[in-house]
């Protein structure tokens, strides 16, 4: 068998990349959590929900009702709940993508392990971002839940915002699993709450982008978190418009080059 890969390797063809096994390495990673990580992957669920009371029904108290572009208005927890929706897809998915990577790749050397075997670099990183994928889809299951029993989905189109946030979270997982690849020191995962804090304070996640002036607009346009709240948050509001395909297509491009980029990472650092 070792001879078999070492030959399919060498040879360049698709297997080198993709063994079509990437199930084993889900497999894995889905029992490393449910005997380590189970508590971490709860607080993830709850941050959110402790946003939305202190915010959302809190502070909301306060604020009011806040208009939207298209000239309705909604309650500010109704505002605000897809917006955090959107952030714990992320935030599940960047942490697995990240913060556990890092550690299997530099620490446990797990990805020496695996590609010893018949698994390919794509193997590997389509399990890992699988795996962030299904943590992010069980938050937004989760987050959805408490949204429909407050009465916070507004639309029929809500159900749609689980596919989406599956979207959100499996972009996040790509991109986050290309930079890690590049990481080489611990204290290099500080840079990934540096980038993240302002994503959530600034992309419309808790008001409208219209505050701020036009040119900081279209930088905050650009991020990928503004694209995921104005995509939850239309379909639970029910705000469908042509800015919905943007929006997926935003992430689709970004899976690609996630994709891409971990696949030839791991290759070059693992493979030679």
């Amino acid at each position: 068998m070792a001879v078999e890969v070492a030959a399919r390797r060498r040879a360049g063809s698709v297997g080198a990349l993709y063994a079509r096994n990437a199930r084993s390495v889900v497999a894995r990673g889905l029992k490393a959590t449910r005997s380590t990580n189970w508590p971490v992957i709860l607080s993830g669920f709850f941050e959110p929900v402790f946003f939305l009371f202190a915010m959302g029904v809190g502070l909301g108290t306060y604020i009011g009702d806040v208009t939207l572009p298209s000239g309705g208005s909604v309650s500010y927890a109704a505002y605000i709940a897809p917006a955090l929706l959107a952030v714990s897809a992320m935030n599940g998915a960047v942490y697995d993508s990240t913060n556990n990577v890092f550690f299997r790749m530099h620490f446990g050397k797990l990805y020496d392990a695996m590609l010893t075997t018949s698994l390919g670099p794509l193997d590997v990183a389509f399990g890992e971002i699988l795996t962030a994928l299904l943590r992010g889809g069980v938050y937004a299951v989760g987050f959805l839940t408490v949204m429909q029993v407050m009465g916070l989905n507004l639309a029929w189109s809500a159900v749609l915002a689980v596919p989406a946030v599956l979207l959100v979270a499996f972009g996040f997982a790509s991109l986050g699993m290309a930079v890690t690849s590049f990481m080489k020191t611990i204290q290099q995962l500080d840079w990934v709450g540096f980038v993240m804090l302002p994503m959530f304070l600034f992309s419309a996640t808790f008001y409208p982008v219209t505050v701020y002036p036009g040119w900081l607009q279209g930088i905050i346009k650009a991020l990928p978190l503004y694209q995921a709240v104005e995509l939850v948050r239309g379909l639970t509001l029910g705000v469908l418009d042509a800015q919905m395909l943007q929006h997926v297509t935003y992430f689709v491009v970004m899976i690609a080059l996630g994709l891409t980029f971990t696949t030839r990472r791991l290759r070059t650092l693992f493979l030679g």
